[in-house]
Parts: structure tokens; C-alpha cells; sequence
């Protein structure tokens, strides 16, 4: 029974883990949709994409852009980037947006070197993996 106490405490401990600043810097990268959670529990799973997102985070201030990646390695872009700056507030890490026709939040709710999700204001959960390039040279 104990040792079963142990495991739920653990379990409860490390699903409620706070990000730290010190880890922020591991938004930095490619990433890929992998999963959206809706707020009445409905999911959607995303296996194939076309696009993956680049983020570029340095202290508290950052950029997230769509990327197309090809299958030599490389990556096409454009000059569209959306800004964001990194808010800390109640023990909680907010990824602040806002352009000429809108503003929003997300908070980030998981962050590893090999994933990060957010959920949005209206309780929307997106998951993303590291996106690993394939590479197809002759």
C-alpha cells in the first residue's frame, strides 16, 4: 500500500510540475503539431504536416513563424513572423501574442527538450513534438 502511496504522490508531483525560466530556452527549435485536446474533452491527431512551427526565444522575448520543410533538409519560409513575449505570473509561463488586429495568451503547460504544450483562453490544449527532418539525398 505504501509503495503504491509513493507512486500516485510521484505521479501527481511530476504532472503538476512548474516550468522554471531556466528551461524556456528549450522552446527554441522546429516543432510539430501533434495533438489538439478540445474543452469538452474531443480530440484531434495530427500525423502528417505540411508545416512546422520555428521558434526562436532569446531572454524574454521571441518569434514564432511557420516553416514548409523539404525533403533535403532544408526549409522554406517567408518573412511572416508572429512576436511574442514570455510573461511569469502565479507560478504560471504565458506566451503573450499581439499584432495589429488581435491579442492573445497562451500558457505553456509542459515543456521538455522533446515536447511543450499550451492551452489557450478558451481551454483549447495544443500539444508539440520536436519535429525530426527527413532527409532524402541521393
Amino acid at each position: 500500500m505504501k509503495k503504491l502511496l509513493v507512486i500516485c504522490s510521484l505521479i501527481f508531483i511530476s504532472c503538476n510540475a512548474k516550468i522554471d525560466e531556466s528551461q524556456l530556452h528549450l522552446l527554441n527549435g522546429y516543432w510539430e503539431i501533434k495533438e489538439v485536446t478540445f474543452k469538452d474533452g474531443a480530440k484531434k491527431e495530427y500525423t502528417v504536416n505540411s508545416t512546422v512551427d520555428y521558434i526562436k526565444l532569446d531572454s524574454m522575448t521571441g518569434f514564432r513563424k511557420k516553416v514548409d520543410p523539404k525533403f533535403n533538409g532544408t526549409f522554406e519560409t517567408s518573412n511572416d513572423a508572429e512576436p511574442f513575449t514570455i510573461r511569469i505570473s502565479n507560478d504560471s509561463v504565458f506566451m503573450s501574442y499581439s499584432n495589429n488586429a488581435n491579442s492573445w495568451e497562451e500558457v505553456l503547460t509542459k515543456l521538455s527538450a522533446e515536447s511543450f504544450s499550451v492551452k489557450n483562453n478558451q481551454g483549447t490544449t495544443y500539444q508539440y513534438n520536436r519535429f525530426e527532418p527527413i532527409n532524402i539525398t541521393p
